[in-house]
């Protein structure tokens, strides 16, 4: 039976900015780990990844440093480049969208999709920015998100609640280049009709069928993924504009199309396939093999990208007519760092570059932490104390422990020579079919996109080894059984051995490690759980130390920089009191019905950490809404609380719910929000004034 062929790609990171560990944790490491094991199953695999070199955030970030974006994205494509080469990401190729030949492929992607109907030419009103005479891109339009009332939203997603939003949805939209308000005016623009393919959408998401033809297991697609996408389907799909107003992108290739460029979510996706054209060159292949026939196409990407790579990209690729649509999309949600969310504006962070600069012998270390800790179905958190918990209790203290155990043996009851293998107790055969049965569960996890439980399952192999070492006590059995110590310490080092192979997807310079100890190396996970890897007398080599446990210094040092970070940015927070808004008239105000309200009943809403379903009692009436509050308040907590509530906003679908008002908060600098609650005495339905 041949073996499944993949196309994986890793999220194109913009040139505008250094990696830091969320990125990391979230796209390329489980992208990494996952190829490094199809490469070890002999699957013909092809890895792809580049920097993204176009959009607004290319051309803010370049007006913010006062240089060019070709020279934003020189800078930080090497940075970024050296960065995932440092760190040991094993991209068959890291490209880039600012090349010619990427150019080429987006623009006859477009004349294609363009020649055969699949766009709409239509006219609409866009923010124009009078004083830089520009119309604004999504990013360069910043207001307050209508749905969590952040102030910082962007004309394309509110980064605080994760909403997709379009820059009219936005309240007291502002320009980012002149800090205006910027008015409206009509232009022309190709669009994509996203609702003329939601019938195909919903089946093929849902049920993994297209054409009556299984194309992919919905049940390995993770929650989060299945239900923003079913969250935009089900509450019907518009038209999305493909092009967009700007000087800085890969230039539409139609005629009457001056000052116009794709739409950096149909350019990005695009650069997989340029790229994949690239290597294709590179290495005398021919790109088509990976993208079309019996192939899976495999997107790692971060849960704000979801939409665009389950639902955009897709119908692009299916509306091209010859390639082959995602197989999966295991998106991650956010890492958060010492119990605030990393921010680049207010330099919280840890920043790959750094990271290896300061600790360049301990890299396989934060890749095993990352992993741990990896955020598959829900938000989760780095911090430096747990870090030193992991790599000085499980790397050191298991797996360093037992394999210097094992190897140091040897050397002094064998002069390094393997033992010969005696009779086996009921103990051994336990261990041997345990040893056995660990890479099997390791694969399942994997084809499963459970990576983190996979790497716990290999550290379990070391934890078998540890244990049945400190079970049977060789170092005192010596003395009264020599024979019976031989065949501990041969299945000691048959379990090291088999360390070598099922930590190489996950610790790769370890697992080079302990097969320079071993004096073998292999790389087929199929030998993985053999019994007999290593021949009696052969000869291992002198170990070092695997883990040199973090000391406390360490830690101190890293709390100590960010603090320093903090203190350095407390003077602008990325959240500042705003400055007074436009003057309005007292009539526009009395428009607003902000009445009192007592929420009667609350839950979390499903497959989103960040909401709650609240049933309020407004004195005129009992009405669902729906608020994002669920990160500050527990479903407890809220209950019985009165509460400030716009009545007279138009009711919003979210997450399927009708949610039929506002509850109005406070937000302090960094965020935190709490509750408008009014002195003692007042109850529901009265009105705020």
């Amino acid at each position: 039976m041949s073996k499944a062929k993949y196309t994986i790609t890793a999220a194109l990171p913009y040139a505008n900015g250094p990696l830091h560990l969320g990125h990391v944790a979230g796209v390329y490491l489980p992208a990494d780990i996952f190829v490094r094991f199809l490469r070890m199953n002999r699957h013909d695999v092809v890895f792809i990844c580049g920097s993204d070199e176009h959009g607004a955030a290319i051309t803010l970030r370049a007006k913010k440093e006062g240089i060019t974006p070709q020279e934003i994205v020189d800078k930080y494509n090497k940075q970024i480049g050296d960065s995932f080469k440092d760190f040991n990401i094993s991209f068959d190729i890291f490209h880039r969208t600012s090349t010619d030949l990427h150019k080429e492929t987006a623009q006859d992607f477009f004349k294609k999709l363009h020649e055969n109907g699949k766009f709409t030419q239509e006219i609409s009103e866009q923010y124009y920015d009078e004083e830089y005479n520009q119309f604004l891109a999504d990013r360069y339009i910043t207001g307050t998100c209508p749905k969590c009332s952040n102030a910082g939203a962007y004309g394309d997603q509110c980064e605080k609640c994760g909403t997709d939003l379009s820059p009219t949805e936005l309240i007291d939209p502002k320009s980012t280049l002149s800090g205006k308000t910027p008015v409206l005016k009509t232009t022309s623009h190709w669009y994509l009709p996203m609702d003329r393919h939601e019938e195909w959408l919903r089946t093929w998401i849902k049920e993994g069928k297209l054409n009556g033809v299984q194309q992919h297991d919905p049940k390995l697609w993770r929650n989060q993924v299945n239900g923003q996408c079913m969250s935009w389907i089900d509450g019907g799909l518009h038209s999305r504009a493909m092009t967009r107003d700007l000087d800085w992108g890969v230039k539409v290739p139609l005629p009457d199309s001056e000052g116009k460029v794709l739409y950096v979510w149909l350019d990005a996706p695009i650069g997989y396939i340029s790229a994949t054209k690239q290597w294709a060159l590179d290495h005398q292949k021919d790109w088509k093999d990976y993208w079309t026939g019996d192939r899976k196409l495999v997107h790692f990407i971060g849960k704000d990208n979801i939409v665009f790579h389950a639902i955009i990209f897709p119908i692009l690729l299916k509306d091209h007519g010859d390639l082959i649509l995602p197989d999966n999309v295991p998106a991650y949600e956010f890492l958060n760092l010492e119990g605030d969310k990393f921010s680049t504006s207010r330099n919280w962070a840890v920043w790959l570059h750094e990271y290896i600069a300061a600790y360049p012998d301990k890299l396989d270390e934060l890749k095993y932490v990352l992993t741990a800790i990896a955020p598959e179905s829900k938000d989760s958190e780095f911090t430096w104390k747990e870090f030193q918990t992991r790599v000085n209790s499980e790397l050191a203290d298991i797996l360093g422990n037992f394999v210097n155990r094992a190897l140091v043996l040897t050397h002094k009851y064998y002069d390094g020579a393997v033992p010969t293998l005696g009779n086996l107790t009921p103990e051994d055969e336990q261990i041997l079919a345990e040893m056995k049965a660990i890479p099997a569960r390791i694969s399942k996890l994997v084809y499963a996109y459970k990576l983190r439980d996979a790497q716990a399952e290999a550290m379990n192999l070391a934890r078998l080894g540890n244990k049945y070492l400190a079970d049977n006590e060789p170092w005192k059995l010596i003395k009264t059984d020599e024979i019976r110590v031989q065949t501990i310490m041969n299945i000691a080092l048959q379990i090291t051995a088999n360390l070598s192979i099922v930590l190489q997807p996950f610790l790769p310079a370890t697992a080079i490690k302990l097969s320079q100890f071993l004096n073998f190396s292999n790389d087929d996970w199929t030998i993985a759980g053999d019994a007999n890897l290593i021949a009696s007398g052969h000869k291992i080599n002198n170990p070092s130390i695997l883990f040199q446990k973090i000391e406390d210094a360490l830690v101190e040092r890293e709390l100590a920089s960010l603090e320093a970070s903090k203190s350095v940015n407390s003077a602008a927070p990325e959240v500042i009191n705003t400055p007074q808004k436009e003057i309005v008239s007292f009539e526009d105000f009395t428009k607003l019905d902000i009445r009192l309200g007592t929420i009667l009943e609350a839950e979390k809403v499903k497959k989103a950490d960040k909401l709650l379903k609240l049933l309020v009692d407004t004195g005129i009436d009992q009405r669902t809404i729906v608020s994002g509050i669920a990160a500050h308040y527990t479903p407890e907590e809220v209950v019985g609380k009165t509460v400030s509530v716009l009545l007279n906003l138009a009711p919003r679908m979210i997450k399927g719910i009708e949610s039929q008002g506002m509850i109005l908060m406070a937000e302090d600098m960094e965020r935190k929000l709490s509750f408008m609650i009014p002195e003692k005495g007042f109850e529901a339905g009265g009105e705020i004034k």
